[in-house]
């Protein structure tokens, strides 16, 4: 599986996200940053691709269980890519599993594929 970076938090958790403003403010650029398009990246993955998921309410793992097969799973690696200062922010108010369950941790959408090319960030495997 090969990651491709959020802008931030997109549109994913706000309910969560005003909850933590009440405890403490940010006003970094990536909480309200537009939500990235990804269309010219699937383009260049069309042939290669098995699989793509957009990564909306529900976080990594529940966005790419939509799209593999009955029997397969997602095994990722979290420390594969960096998470925007946003996320550095709701991890001190949101416990780890939370924060994966609800947002896009800095992955706004995934694609599976056979081989990654070189430069393409690899955030796990399917099982």
């Amino acid at each position: 599986m090969i990651g491709f970076a959020s802008a931030g938090v997109h549109a994913n958790g706000f309910t969560l996200v005003r909850r933590v403003l009440d405890d403490e403010d940010y006003d970094g650029p990536d909480l309200l940053a537009p939500t990235r398009l990804y269309l010219d990246i699937a383009r260049s993955l069309r042939g290669r691709a098995r699989a793509f998921a957009h990564i909306t309410g529900g976080g990594i793992l529940g966005n790419l269980g939509r799209v593999l097969p009955n029997g397969r799973q997602a095994e990722l690696d979290w420390s594969a890519w960096e998470r925007p200062p946003v996320f550095e922010w709701l991890a001190r108010h949101v416990d780890e599993d939370e924060l994966r369950r609800v947002f896009n941790l800095g992955i706004g959408w995934c694609a599976v594929v056979a081989e990654p090319q070189p430069g393409e960030t690899v955030i796990g495997r399917i099982a």
